[in-house]
């Protein structure tokens, strides 16, 4: 009995040996496994560890600043706090030197009319149970630096701040729908939405950087031990066209028409007549990018909701012709009503019309007969439309602002291609119509309108793009350019025209009127309020220096004041900084041109006597040498009787009195003598200084007025 109990001892020690094998077999494979496999039951091994033992922290990247050409700051980032309240009672270690909310009927209290909440509210934040801290909705974010110092000062235990960035709009309204705007989102970026803030949210953005580091047990990082870090890339600087004057004049004559006259919309473009640069643009209702509360419209009006422009088109109706060979301003015809072939009546705005009056005329009292007319007897559809498109019209112009639209030019029949010729049934764009008058402006040749100036890497300075003058093709000839100027000042200028309530003292203001029906998708509307009032025109006539287009959505009764008073406000304001006078000029004076010759290697007194014989007076003679070296304007410049000739003879040192010169005066002169310039202001010069080869000019508007 006994050997058969030992020989069942044997038997489970043996099992149990044989288990205990398999046991220390499977942990060695685990073993092996674990220290051999990159990933076990899906879960990288090694990404677990070092998430365990390290952590990764985003160094933010700061958003580019939006600058005017001023350099005034449009868009910017502030510091922006998040308040919280450690709830908490462990974080306290020291009883004198408490880290968590003590007294929170106190707490409550001192903050309340700083969050502009009332104190049970608070209250309510403050009495959450099992958390470590706590916030306090949207009252307790967005905080200014100025709000935060004022809670510090209250000494408060257990209140703290969370720091944050927000985009801040330092003029409100100012520009608001081409700024557009960027919001912070709940990672804490900060994203484009609107306008420039969107169409360059990439640029301005930047790239995010990060440090990664070993970490203690508490989080904290340890000593000694290497980190990563990967700098934080910053968004880049924008350099805008924009002149705040100019901006600043369009905003306050738009909202002075708004509280004098009312209106659906009003909207305004000013662009340099020469470059194409955008000066100033606006349309109202705008709003106020900070808090967006009066936005009522998304898109911008100047590139975003094309319309029917009206009459504006008339001058580019007439420049087709006239670069088609096939327009006589003489050419007469019957105005007042046209019946189109399949029954339909077309009139003037004064359906009686003038009697039988010439093609010219007709331009200068708007008359949609005189067009019907022109394209009837000389044109075709495919005339027109193919100069329009030439123009830019039924296509983006590529400027730098988000959802541009590109306008329809849909006509085909009888009626529709008259009814394009006077700029119904077809829509553009404002931004468009300041494309299509360049030619007029810049001896004929198209221009780009654009509206960044430069972009600028902040940490370096350096320049990584720079906006600049871009032609496009030579779109009329240097006869057109003659006529349309004369038919504009006469439209303008002239009495009893169509444009008569634009025209200012000095008769420098030209241009075209319009005014279009409103459609309602059926037809048109024909209450005395449902039209668009439009105005496309050049300051001054004489030397064009800008472009202004301008127009106003259902204005109080139908009045073309709010409109007219707008634009000649504007052009006023803008003269009188470009140190000009809008009074009256002389009316017997006589404006003569004269194309410059080249004097270089002749006498000074050959160039003098050349000058004078031509009714060229104002000559400035810089040196006491006998031969010319330099002079400006140069060969082939076409001058007038009322410019400055600039003759540098070949002993030449000093430069003379510049005080009361006009910034181009000054700064054509000292470049051609090879002065390094610095300008500030505008206007005409009121001191300088010369310090070696650099001459810093003061500039400030002269007033004659």
């Amino acid at each position: 009995m006994r050997k058969k109990k030992r020989k069942n001892n044997v038997k489970y020690s043996t099992l149990l040996v044989i288990f205990s094998l398999f046991l220390f077999v499977l942990m060695i494979g685990r073993t092996l496994q674990l220290a051999t496999s990159k990933e076990i039951d899906g879960t990288n091994l090694k990404e677990l560890a070092s998430k365990r033992t390290t952590r990764t922290e985003t160094i933010k990247a700061k958003r580019g600043t939006i600058y005017s050409s001023n350099n005034d700051v449009l868009a910017q980032n502030i510091s922006s706090y998040k308040l919280i309240a450690y709830l908490d009672p462990k974080r306290t270690t020291n009883k004198n030197k408490p880290q968590h909310v003590v007294d929170k009927e106190k707490t409550a209290e001192a903050l309340a009319p700083i969050l502009n909440m009332d104190k049970e509210e608070i209250l309510k934040y403050l009495s959450k149970e099992n958390v470590y801290q706590t916030e306090f909705g949207s009252h307790g974010k967005g905080l200014t630096e100025l709000d935060k110092a004022n809670i510090e000062k209250l000494n408060l235990p257990g209140i703290d701040f969370i720091e944050s960035y927000k985009r801040y709009y330092p003029k409100g309204n100012f520009l608001s729908y081409t700024l557009g705007y960027a919001l912070t989102n709940e990672d804490g970026n900060i994203d484009g939405k609107m306008g420039l803030e969107l169409y360059y949210d990439k640029l301005l953005k930047g790239k995010d950087g990060k440090i990664t580091y070993q970490k203690d047990l508490r989080g904290y990082k340890i000593s000694g031990t290497k980190e990563y870090k990967e700098d934080a890339e910053n968004g880049k600087d924008i350099y805008l066209t924009i002149d705040s004057n100019v901006q600043f004049f369009i905003e306050q004559a738009l909202t002075k028409a708004k509280e004098e006259y009312g209106y659906e919309w009003f909207t305004m473009v000013v662009a340099d007549a020469k470059t194409g640069k955008i000066l100033g643009l606006s349309s109202n209702p705008n709003f106020d990018p900070n808090t967006r509360e009066n936005i009522t419209n998304y898109l911008d009006l100047n590139v975003s909701r094309p319309y029917e422009p009206g009459s504006t088109m008339k001058t580019f109706t007439y420049m087709a012709a006239m670069e088609n060979g096939v327009y006589n301003g003489e050419e007469t015809y019957k105005s007042g009503t046209y019946e189109t072939k399949d029954g339909t009546v077309i009139g003037d705005w004064n359906r009686n019309g003038w009697g039988v009056i010439s093609f010219d005329r007709g331009y200068a009292l708007s008359s949609n007969i005189g067009v019907i007319n022109i394209i009837e007897r000389h044109m075709n559809a495919a005339m027109l439309r193919s100069y329009f498109r030439r123009l830019g019209f039924g296509k983006k112009t590529g400027i730098e602002l988000p959802n541009e639209k590109a306008g329809q030019l849909n006509f085909k029949y009888e009626t529709e291609i008259y009814n394009a010729g006077f700029g119904q049934g077809i829509t553009t764009t404002p931004i468009q119509n300041i494309q299509a008058m360049t030619p007029l402006t810049n001896n004929g040749i198209l221009l780009k309108p654009y509206l960044v100036e430069k972009i600028v890497d902040k940490e370096t300075g350096e320049v990584i793009y720079k906006g600049k003058k871009k032609e496009r093709d030579r779109l009329a000839s240097t006869e057109t350019i003659n006529k349309m100027i004369s038919l504009m000042s006469d439209t303008v200028n002239g009495i009893g025209n169509t444009g008569s309530g634009y025209r200012l003292p000095n008769g420098e203001l030209i241009g075209k009127t319009g005014t279009a029906q409103i459609a309602d998708g059926s037809g048109y509307l024909s209450g005395k309020e449902d039209i668009i009032s439009s105005f496309s025109g050049v300051y001054p006539k004489s030397n064009p220096e800008i472009i202004i287009y301008a127009s106003v959505s259902r204005p109080s009764n139908g009045s073309q004041k709010p409109i007219s008073n707008a634009v000649k406000e504007v052009v006023t304001n803008i003269a009188k900084y470009y140190g000009k006078s809008v009074l009256e000029t002389n009316p017997t004076e006589v404006i003569t041109k004269y194309k410059m010759p080249s004097f270089i290697n002749k006498t000074k007194d050959n160039a003098i006597v050349t000058l004078n014989n031509n009714g060229i007076n104002n000559i400035v003679v810089i040196g006491n040498g006998t031969n010319v070296i330099k002079q400006y304007p140069n060969k082939k410049s076409t001058i007038t009787n009322k410019d400055k000739v600039f003759i540098i003879t070949d002993d030449s040192k000093d430069i003379p009195d510049i005080k009361g010169y006009s910034r181009s005066e000054a700064e054509s002169l000292l470049k051609l003598m090879n002065y390094e310039l610095v300008i500030n202001g505008k206007g005409y010069v009121t001191d300088y200084i010369v310090e070696n080869n650099k001459v810093t000019i003061n500039l400030n508007p002269k007033f004659t007025e």
